[in-house]
């Protein structure tokens, strides 16, 4: 399956469980961005990052290769979506000021991208590239359960780009002019619904129904559920991010 088609199939549920990011960081992105004209938000997915960016920028385009995941994005008056590669986002040269990748930079041919970012890239614009890892439960036996599930039951099913995530991307090259970011992390309060919605969307959990079914993911629900409580009860977690930034 490739990655246009994986990510198609589950556009709604990231639209519905993805987390958002924290507004600090776009507020950062905005002040050390050169000019607020135009950015290329690739890997856009639903428009998690794209819709945030749009409250600081002019204009946002904001690509993805799933159809289905430009479909199930947020509407925004200043961004732009538009199915595309990666490595051809059909914009001008030289036609913007930003380019961000979030959550998504494992999944592509990162020297051809680098090269679209350039030629797109204006004279001192900037590349930020970003990812989260998994989640961690602020109470320790939710965590010690989410954990087990991430690493041991669904763990031999990522899919070998997923290291590139859990290293913080710092395993790329990155040939930018490349600058310290301040240290930030999403911070949620998820019900038990919106927790396992969110793990649902997981490629791991996908590639491991293919073979094991749905037994193990259930197991954990019912595991989750006991540690949880009242499900309807938000519980708190916090992502790390890992940011990396340059100048083109």
């Amino acid at each position: 399956m490739s990655n246009a088609e994986l990510f198609a199939t589950v556009a709604r549920a990231y639209a519905d469980f993805r987390p958002g990011y924290p507004p600090e960081l776009f507020e950062w992105l905005a002040r050390v961005t050169p000019a607020r004209d135009a950015v290329w938000d690739c890997g856009c997915g639903s428009g998690q990052a794209s819709v945030p960016l749009a409250e600081h920028f002019a204009l946002v385009h904001a690509t993805d290769v799933a159809p289905e995941q430009i479909a199930a994005a947020r509407a925004h008056a200043r961004v732009r979506y538009s199915v595309a590669p990666a490595a051809s986002s059909g914009l001008d040269p030289e036609s913007v000021d930003l380019v961000t990748v979030a959550q998504a930079l494992h999944w592509f041919d990162v020297t051809a991208f680098y090269a679209e970012a350039e030629r797109v890239a204006r004279r001192g614009a900037l590349l930020a590239v970003l990812n989260y890892p998994r989640p961690q439960f602020v109470d320790v036996e939710l965590d010690r359960c989410f954990f087990a599930f991430y690493s041991q039951v669904v763990g031999p099913y990522w899919p070998p780009e997923r290291r590139h995530v859990e290293e913080g991307y710092r395993s790329f090259d990155f040939p930018f002019a490349e600058f310290a970011a301040p240290p930030l992390a999403i911070e949620a309060a998820w019900t038990f619904d919106a927790l396992t919605g969110y793990v649902d969307t997981w490629s791991a959990v996908k590639a491991a129904e293919k073979v094991l079914g749905r037994a193990p993911v259930e197991r954990f629900r019912r595991e989750l559920a006991a540690a949880w409580g009242d499900p309807a009860m938000p519980r708190t977690l916090r992502f790390p991010l890992s940011l990396r930034v340059g100048r083109a």
